[in-house]
């Protein structure tokens, strides 16, 4: 059978360090494609050459055989190529049918199309078992509908190669089972799909093949059938990797953050967070547990002085804490935090690594010096931070848009967990994150947990919680369903609980 898709020899350079190295793979029609590399191996650098974001030094792209030239993502839809990324390039306030319209080729303008638009829209819908209206406003969907729109826009201009860069990262399981059933309908209409993606569970499900980056080169393509977890991930890292991390049981200290009957109530009057109690002591991870959007990012951000809470108590160390502010919580009650969502709360992205590290610490000796930056300290600092905590980087100076999502992450890690902080709040801490990155970032935290440290650990991945947590709470709906301790830990009863009112638990 002739590929689809044939990319051979691409060579892609940045400033001290080589993206692409000679990468040659195919893609086959109706086929799904996996590509998995850790964080920085040059998947994403690989798919915008294809899609004419970036323009190789080396080799071509041949698409049925026929060598083609791809400098814009208009030349590649034109050859059939389409690409869904992570962060979606969509209108919010605008229905899906204008969305799917602008930008479309015509001599009309875009808008007047639109009943011609909503009637194809629908027909696509239709056809890939997608379930989107055409009549619906992109704000009120899901994140998971959004990326139907997104896939949606690309058929309606005839991808038939469609590139998904981290589909599944915003997905809640019933969402991604939903996504592969839509993936599996495109193949089978002979539509090719490449699916990057950190979660192998989910890549062994849906891909037929899967080609594995490192370092910037192939190291290998191997069918799905005869592969496994273990021998994908040291395809991946070069060496064995733990899925589940070796959690020592420990006896817990003194009680550092104690949240009674916390409530707060939103602008429209419902409630974001509905009664709260739990308490965190020394030596122990406390995971909440629950399907994004359940009141997670507002108990974060109470607990950090970004709202405040409308009824309820919150005490550090003993000690009553009322009208708090972020400076307050890091500095005083030596807390630290590693939010949900890097880009917006994490990182500076066009800041240097080095002004990314220094954020907590630069004016505060022995780093300020009569108001100004101490430079040389500062870059020692950096340096210390990047080989302790192996972030993969030519140096302190690079811009840190130029870093991979791992080592942007391993970045944020570094900053908050080097001051051994009495309490941490990781929010998603291995999101978007490759099976060596997130293993490193288990590590990092049950070493916390082993100094004396207190950890709330947030995430929508169960077994994130289960392997890491020594007590889980469930949240949903903005309420604690149970708080369970780790020798009474059930996965099928969490997934249940989890699941809340969808399952018929209250």
């Amino acid at each position: 059978m002739e590929p689809l898709l044939k990319v051979v020899g691409i060579t892609k350079k940045f400033p001290g360090v080589v993206a692409n190295r000679d990468i040659t793979l195919e893609v086959l029609p109706g086929e799904i494609h996996g590509l998995l590399g850790e964080n920085g191996a040059g998947k994403t650098t690989l798919m915008n050459v294809l899609y004419g974001l970036l323009v190789p030094e080396a080799g071509h792209i041949e698409m049925e055989g026929r060598r083609v030239s791809i400098r814009s993502p208009r030349d590649a839809l034109e050859h059939g190529i389409g690409m869904v990324h992570q962060h979606f390039m969509l209108v919010p306030d605008m229905t899906v049918a204008e969305n799917v319209a602008l930008g479309l080729p015509s001599s009309r303008p875009p808008l007047s199309r639109l009943a011609e638009v909503s009637a194809r829209v629908s027909e696509l819908s239709e056809r890939y078992r997608l379930r989107v209206e055409p009549d619906a406003v992109i704000e009120d969907l899901s994140v998971g509908m959004q990326q139907r729109v997104e896939i949606l826009k690309l058929l309606y201009r005839g991808a038939r190669l469609l590139v998904l860069d981290e589909p599944t990262s915003v997905l809640t399981p019933p969402e991604w089972r939903e996504l592969s059933q839509v993936l599996r309908s495109l193949a089978a209409e002979q539509r090719s799909v490449i699916f990057i993606t950190h979660k192998l569970g989910e890549l062994l499900s849906v891909a037929d093949r899967c080609t594995v980056l490192r370092d910037g080169a192939v190291v290998g393509t191997v069918s799905v059938d005869e592969a496994d977890k273990p021998s994908l991930a040291r395809m991946m890292v070069g060496r064995d990797v733990v899925f589940r991390v070796a959690r020592e049981p420990l006896e817990p200290g003194e009680e550092v953050l104690r949240v009674s009957n916390l409530s707060l109530r939103r602008s429209d009057g419902r409630n974001a967070l509905s009664d709260i109690s739990f308490a965190i002591r020394e030596r122990e991870i406390f995971g909440v547990a629950g399907v994004d959007g359940n009141g997670q990012q507002e108990l974060v951000e109470v607990l950090t002085g970004l709202q405040h809470q409308t009824t309820g108590e919150i005490h550090m160390d003993g000690e009553l804490v009322e009208h708090l502010s972020p400076g307050e919580f890091t500095w005083r009650l030596s807390g630290a935090l590693i939010p949900a969502d890097r880009h917006r709360a994490g990182v500076a992205l066009d800041l240097p690594l080095l002004d990314n590290l220094m954020m907590r610490d630069f004016p505060r000796p022995p780093f300020a010096r009569r108001g100004f930056l101490a430079l040389g300290r500062a870059k020692e600092h950096c340096e210390r931070l990047i080989a302790e905590f192996d972030i993969r980087t030519p140096g302190s100076s690079v811009w840190m848009r130029q870093l991979s999502g791992g080592n942007q992450q391993k970045a944020v890690v570094a900053r908050e967990l080097h001051r051994s902080p009495r309490l941490l709040i990781a929010a998603q801490p291995t999101r978007g994150l490759d099976v060596g990155a997130t293993e490193f970032v288990y590590g990092r935290l049950l070493e916390h947990r082993a100094s004396l440290g207190a950890t709330l650990l947030i995430s929508t991945e169960l077994d994130e919680v289960l392997s890491l947590a020594d007590r889980i709470a469930v949240i949903v709906d903005g309420r604690f369903l149970d708080i369970i301790d780790h020798d009474d830990f059930d996965p099928e009863v969490l997934g249940l609980l989890m699941a809340g009112e969808a399952a018929g638990i209250s």
